[in-house]
C-alpha cells in the first residue's frame, strides 16, 4: 500500500510539473501577444493622432484651438491607460494561474490514482494468487513428509502398511500434478490464439458430463438434466469440452450429493446460450465479483471438505476469454448457482 502511495505521489507531481509547464507557456505566450497586439494599436492611434494635429496647426484658424504639445498630452495618457491595463491583465491572468494549478493539483493527484488503479488491483491480485498457490503446494508436500517421518519411525512395518503409504503418497502427487497442469493451462489460454473449427454442441457437453462423471468420488450421485437444442458452432472443441466440464464439475461439488444439475443450451440470435445450474446454496453475495479470479475460494468453501484448487473457474472464464465468449455467475432466483456462457 505504501508503495502505491508513494508512486501516487511522484506520479501527481509529474502530472502537476506537466500542468505548471503548460500554464507558464500559455500565459507568458498569450502575454506577449497581448502586448504586442497594445503596442501596435498603440503606435497606430498615436500615428492617426499625430497626423491630425499636424493637419490642425497647419489650419490658421485653429492656432488658438490646438495646443502645441496636444500631440505629447494624448501619448501620455494613452501610455497611463496601456500600463494600467497591462496591470490588469497581470493580475487577472495571475489569479487565473493560481485557479488552474490549485484545481490541477486535484486532478492530478485523482488522475493518478485512476491510472495506478488497474495496476494496484493486479499487483493485489498476483499478492493473493501467489499466497494461496504456495499454500495449495506446502498443503500435499506437507501431508506426505509428516506420513513418510510417521512410517519410517516405526520398527516393523508391513507390505499393506507400505502399500498404503505410496497409494497416499501418489494421491498427493496426483494433486500436485492437477494443480500444475491447470496453472499451466491457464496460462496458456491467458494467451488466446484457439483454433476454431465446426463443432456440435450437444456432443461436447454429452462428453463433458462424462468427464464430469469420472471425476465424481464414490458418494455424489447427481442427477443431470440435458436440454439442449441441437446446433453446431464454430469452436475449439477441446477447450469447450474443458470449459463445460469445468462448469458441471464445480456444479458436482456444491450442489447436493444426490440433487439434480441441469445442462441448458439454446441458439439466440446469431450465437448460443449454454447454462449450467445446480441446487446447493448458491454463491454469497461478497464471493460473486470474485468467484472468477485465481486461487480464489469462498471462505465457505475454504473451511469445507470439498477439494479443489480454486483454478477451474478461472480456467474457464480464460478459455470463454480466448473463445470470444462470455461467461457469468449469478444465483438462480429458484435456489442454486447458475453460470451462463454466451457463445458467438
Amino acid at each position: 500500500m505504501n508503495l502505491f502511495h508513494s508512486a501516487r505521489l511522484k506520479l501527481t507531481g509529474f502530472y502537476f510539473a506537466i500542468l505548471v509547464a503548460f500554464c507558464l507557456l500559455l500565459t507568458f505566450g498569450v502575454r506577449a501577444v497581448t502586448n504586442y497586439e497594445l503596442s501596435r494599436g498603440e503606435n497606430a492611434q498615436r500615428g492617426a493622432v499625430h497626423r491630425l494635429f499636424e493637419r490642425w496647426s497647419a489650419d490658421d484658424d485653429m492656432q488658438g484651438i490646438v495646443p502645441p504639445s496636444g500631440d505629447r498630452f494624448f501619448a501620455n495618457t494613452q501610455q497611463q491607460q496601456s500600463d494600467v491595463t497591462r496591470q490588469r491583465l497581470n493580475r487577472d491572468f495571475l489569479l487565473i494561474d493560481i485557479v488552474l494549478l490549485a484545481g490541477g493539483a486535484f486532478a492530478s493527484y485523482w488522475y493518478a490514482g485512476r491510472t495506478l488503479k488497474p495496476i494496484e488491483e493486479a499487483h493485489e491480485q498476483q499478492k493473493r494468487f501467489t499466497s494461496d498457490a504456495s499454500h495449495e503446494l506446502r498443503t500435499p508436500l506437507t501431508s506426505m513428509k509428516l506420513e513418510n517421518e510417521v512410517f519410517l519411525r516405526q520398527k516393523q512395518f508391513s507390505e499393506h502398511d507400505a502399500r498404503d503409504l505410496i497409494a497416499s503418497n501418489l494421491e498427493e502427487v496426483e494433486r500436485l500434478e492437477r494443480l500444475a497442469t491447470n496453472l499451466l493451462a491457464l496460462s496458456q489460454y491467458e494467451q488466446g490464439g484457439l483454433t476454431k473449427q465446426p463443432v456440435k454442441v450437444k456432443q461436447v457437453v454429452e462428453e463433458a458430463v462424462t468427464r464430469a462423471k469420472q471425476r465424481m468420488d464414490s458418494t455424489s450421485h447427481p442427477v443431470f438434466t440435458l436440454k439442449i437444442a441441437p446446433a453446431t458452432i464454430m469452436a475449439d472443441r477441446e477447450s469447450l469440452t474443458e470449459l463445460m466440464t469445468i462448469l458441471i464439475d464445480n456444479a458436482v461439488k456444491y450442489g447436493p450429493k444426490d440433487g439434480e444439475i441441469v445442462v441448458g443450451g439454446e441458439k439466440r440470435g446469431e450465437g448460443y446460450v449454454l447454462a449450467v445450474r445446480d441446487h446447493g446454496p448458491g454463491i454469497a453475495a461478497e464471493d460473486l465479483p470474485h468467484i472468477f479470479e485465481r486461487m480464489y475460494r469462498g471462505d465457505k468453501a475454504r473451511s469445507s471438505r470439498i477439494s479443489g484448487h480454486g483454478i477451474g473457474l478461472s480456467l474457464a472464464q480464460q478459455i470463454a476469454k480466448a473463445s470470444g465468449a462470455t461467461l457469468e455467475a449469478s444465483n438462480h432466483p429458484d435456489g442454486g448457482a447458475l453460470f451462463i456462457l454466451m457463445l458467438p
